[in-house]
């Protein structure tokens, strides 16, 4: 069953998060991820969330997203981001129907 990143990104430095951005997108496919989501328009229908960059990515399983996240690899671009972004983040295992 499919695992999801699910990130909500307020960019704060976009120089830095470019490079974020360049870096990361070899290593999410590194580890079997996709984008669904990349920051497209966000059109509120209900609620207050506070959304600004939506992104979604889809691995293979949850434990697939787990690993790219806690990968040696990925360290230094968490870094990176949160010096470009206030983030919030999640991994959500995907429905099987």
């Amino acid at each position: 069953m499919a695992g999801y990143l699910i990130a909500n990104l307020d960019i704060t430095d976009p120089a830095k998060f470019a490079e974020y951005r360049e870096k990361v997108v070899p290593l999410i496919e590194k580890f079997g991820g996709r984008y669904l989501v990349r920051g497209g328009e966000v059109r509120r229908v209900e609620g207050n969330l506070p959304l600004h960059r939506l992104v979604v990515l889809e691995f293979p399983t949850l434990d697939a997203a787990q690993r790219f996240y806690d990968s040696a690899e990925y360290q230094p671009l968490i870094k990176l981001r949160l010096a470009s972004t206030r983030s919030d983040l999640v991994l959500v295992e995907g429905y099987s129907g």
